[in-house]
């Protein structure tokens, strides 16, 4: 499977971290789907499960939860992911992508469920781990 990024967002700080992942790691994502739970090894949190929140492909096109395979669909929108309309009523017919996990996807986005025990912050590598965000 192709590397792409993985995206981590850890709601007790409200901070968010990147990794990248590729190989066996990657494998671990495929034929997943939107809302799917994973565990955290594949991004370096060792006995965390993160959850599967979004996503895009190579193209920018957003993974929508709604949507079901791997492939692009046209659909009608009338908000949401993919399209902010600009008034009132408005629909617009998108090109997004499915909500299963593909070698086309890009970028995932995650949320950690269930820490572990683990220090997100520390995992990722971050200076402040210690969570003082002075300026």
């Amino acid at each position: 499977m192709a590397p792409f990024q993985v995206v981590v967002a850890d709601p007790d700080s409200g901070r968010t971290f990147q990794r990248e992942v590729d190989g066996q790691d990657a494998n671990r994502f495929a034929s997943r789907s939107l809302g799917d739970e994973v565990d955290g090894d594949a991004v370096g949190l060792d006995g965390a499960t993160i959850e599967l929140t979004g996503g895009s492909d190579d193209a920018g096109r957003p993974l929508r939860a709604d949507v079901d395979g791997p492939d692009l669909k046209e659909v009608l929108l009338t908000g949401g992911v993919g399209f902010e309309p600009d008034h009132d009523g408005e629909r617009k017919r998108v090109t997004v992508r499915g909500r299963e996990i593909s070698d086309a996807v890009a970028q995932i986005n995650a949320k950690v469920v269930d820490a572990g025990g683990v220090d997100v912050a520390a995992a990722f590598g971050d200076e402040d781990a210690d969570g003082d965000d002075e300026e």
